[in-house]
């Protein structure tokens, strides 16, 4: 089936062409280059996974309830647009919610992989090329999974929301080689990490949770890079380019933060233009948005400040979003914590599967014996 035919609305065209500006750069330089990049390059290849096999496909999903949460969740919920509503539409609310989030980190990850391909060619030095290489074939991997999730298991999807495409956009046809660093490693990049580690954490479905555990622990080492690779280069920059890159950031974060409205979901169900108003006047008031809004900056924001972007302006852009509380995070204490969530899965299922097989092994040893 052709993904075309699952998109609840159509999308524009086939492919989407951006004109993109910069040198490919070689390097003559075969040195061993920086410790930690070098450090990170070897976990990139060792951390390699097949989503084929890692995860567990067999497992039922229920398109009307993928995460497996509270209907509190729901923007809507308790209002009184919700209470009109009758179970069919709410069960369509339901599904179309986590189509449109799961087809956004689906085309996240595409722009991701294009991204990292786009570091490879542009990048000065060797030892970044090497690491910007591994992250390309797991960008490619989180694309195919999520892909095949939608497929098989949703069975619904949407196009590229506006939001994030103007900032891939943006991203991709600068022609300063740090813009890609910057736009997605940093900003698409961290606010997915967010997005994924609150939906891990409070899923109920083991399916959903594998695949999103088992993703984080790939794009953790993804924001370290751009971590590495910024701060130096920042250092030097001059108080014009540094005002540009922050422009940039701040710019950024609101396309991000309005990404997470969703009006194509409201847009694509059986309701009237002034319902899918109400219903957007609900999702701008939702306590429960509000906070997942705000935790989706706990990995931008200590990282924006990592690199050396954090005038008072800045700061300040961060206030009004009311996020910049969330400087005070600790990215490596949070990159372990994604590390170890999916060891704990993986860990898990082995020694349920080995329990399993010990389990068939002694029935048919009690049935021969018999």
């Amino acid at each position: 089936m052709s993904t075309h035919e699952l998109y609840t609305i159509p999308a524009e065209l086939s492919t989407w062409d951006v004109e993109m500006a910069g040198s490919a750069r070689f390097t003559w330089e075969y040195d061993d280059g920086r410790d930690r990049m070098l450090a990170l390059y070897q976990k990139g290849k060792d951390k390699q996974w097949d989503s084929v096999k890692r995860i567990d496909w067999d497992i039922e999903v229920d398109p009307y309830n993928v995460l497996g949460l509270p209907d509190n969740t729901i923007a809507i919920y308790g209002t009184r647009l919700w209470e009109r509503m009758g179970e069919k539409q709410r069960q369509d609310v339901r599904l179309h919610g986590a189509a449109w989030q799961f087809s956004q980190f689906l085309h996240g990850e595409q722009g991701a992989m294009i991204c990292s391909a786009r570091i490879v060619e542009s990048v000065p030095d060797l030892d970044s090329k090497f690491y910007a290489a591994t992250q390309t074939m797991d960008e490619a991997r989180h694309a195919e999974t999520y892909a095949r999730f939608l497929k098989e298991k949703v069975g619904l999807a949407y196009p590229i929301n506006e939001h994030l495409k103007a900032l891939l956009d943006s991203t991709l046809s600068d022609s300063r080689w740090d813009m890609p660093y910057l736009g997605m490693q940093v900003l698409i990049e961290g606010l997915a990490l967010a997005a994924f580690g609150v939906m891990r954490d409070i899923t109920t479905k083991p399916l959903p949770k594998q695949i999103l555990a088992y993703v984080m622990q790939d794009e953790a080492r993804h924001v370290a890079f751009g971590r590495m690779a910024l701060r130096d280069y920042y250092k030097n920059l001059s108080e014009a380019e540094r005002r540009e890159r922050e422009d940039f950031v701040i710019e950024g974060c609101y396309l991000m933060r309005d990404r997470l409205r969703g009006r194509e979901t409201w847009e694509a169900l059986d309701l009237s233009k002034q319902e899918v108003d109400e219903a957007m006047g609900y999702v701008d008031e939702s306590d429960y948005l509000r906070l997942f809004r705000s935790l989706l900056f706990s990995r931008i924001v200590p990282c924006v400040k990592d690199i050396g972007l954090w005038s008072p302006r800045l700061q300040q852009a961060y206030a009004d979003m009311g996020v910049l509380e969330m400087a005070g995070q600790s990215l490596e204490a949070l990159m372990k914590q994604d590390e170890d969530i999916a060891d704990k899965l993986d860990a898990e299922r082995f020694a349920r599967e080995e329990a399993e097989r010990h389990e068939e092994v002694a029935e048919t040893i009690a049935m021969a014996a018999d």
